[in-house]
């Protein structure tokens, strides 16, 4: 796992430093707001480092979501064929496409910016998107994250910068304390690990708590009979209440405890197990042994 915690000095040729992203702000009148999770990365080394743990090549169309001022999006460019980046604040999707044309002007035309929400697009200009990169807010990582994997099954990696308790929870296996739902659908997705951690000093402003990098590379779904839909279904009732034995929690989907007694069992558990010592593939094996008997 890579270790961020040693800041670089400013910037790099074609990158932001410190000065830089508080001169953008200042000139655009911008002020990071809580609304939007905004945290603008002024390291550049930073950036780069992202960008090398993303596995980033020429031949990839990178969707970065939230790039903010610029910082992440111009490390990008260095070595991505394309950029897509989503903006929600109106001011920076705007902002964006001259901070590129003045940083990075060779690579002005590889860049398409999009004023847009993650949560509510659909589809992207271009080509598929090969793989996502982003410095996302807080408040929408894991959200954001499951989407765009059910959107675009194009999209092979994702390599997140989120907050360290997220980037754990999202990496965590079966029986650690912090495994739970996020954990589990981001597995159905995908192989997920812990790729690094940054430290809150690379921020303006600095947060709270420090973040860290998840990498995500897809992988097929486990083979089961039930849907992702109903799969999940089971995931969320696993854990809606952590202390419940699986008999307990699935309960209301399976009609009875009886029944989902009787499911657990034909997936090969025993009833008292709890939700977060099962694998995305276990949950799997319930969810088709439990729709079989609630719909037959």
């Amino acid at each position: 796992m890579t270790d961020l915690t040693t800041p670089g000095e400013g910037g790099a040729r074609g990158l932001l430093g410190a000065g830089a992203v508080r001169e953008l702000a200042d000139r655009l009148g911008v002020r990071p707001t809580k609304k939007w999770g905004q945290n603008f990365v002024v390291d550049a080394n930073t950036v780069r480092r992202i960008v090398r743990a993303g596995r980033v090549t020429q031949q990839d169309h990178v969707v970065e979501i939230g790039p903010g001022l610029g910082s992440l999006t111009l490390a990008l460019l260095e070595t991505a064929g394309r950029v897509t980046a989503l903006e929600v604040d109106p001011v920076l999707a705007e902002a964006l496409p001259g901070t590129v044309a003045q940083f990075a002007p060779d690579a002005a035309d590889r860049l398409e910016v999009v004023h847009a929400d993650a949560m509510r697009v659909s589809d992207l200009p271009g080509p598929p998107p090969t793989a996502l990169v982003a410095n996302l807010p807080y408040n929408v990582s894991v959200p954001v994250v499951l989407r765009f994997l059910e959107l675009f099954p194009s999209i092979e990696r994702v390599l997140v910068m989120v907050q360290l308790e997220v980037a754990e929870r999202l990496a965590a296996a079966p029986g650690s304390k912090v495994y739970g739902v996020p954990s589990v659908k981001a597995e159905w997705w995908a192989q997920v690990r812990l790729a690094g951690k940054v430290p809150r000093s690379v921020f303006w402003p600095v947060p709270n708590v420090d973040s860290g990098l998840v990498e995500l590379v897809r992988h097929a779904p486990p083979e089961c009979s039930a849907t992702r839909e109903e799969v999940f279904a089971v995931i969320d009732a696993a854990f809606a209440q952590r202390r419940k034995t699986l008999r307990a929690a699935l309960r209301g989907i399976a009609g009875s405890g009886e029944v989902a007694q009787e499911a657990l069992l034909a997936a090969g558990f025993d009833p008292r197990t709890r939700g977060e010592q099962v694998d995305v593939a276990g949950f799997a094996r319930i969810a088709t042994e439990l729709m079989a008997r609630v719909t037959a």
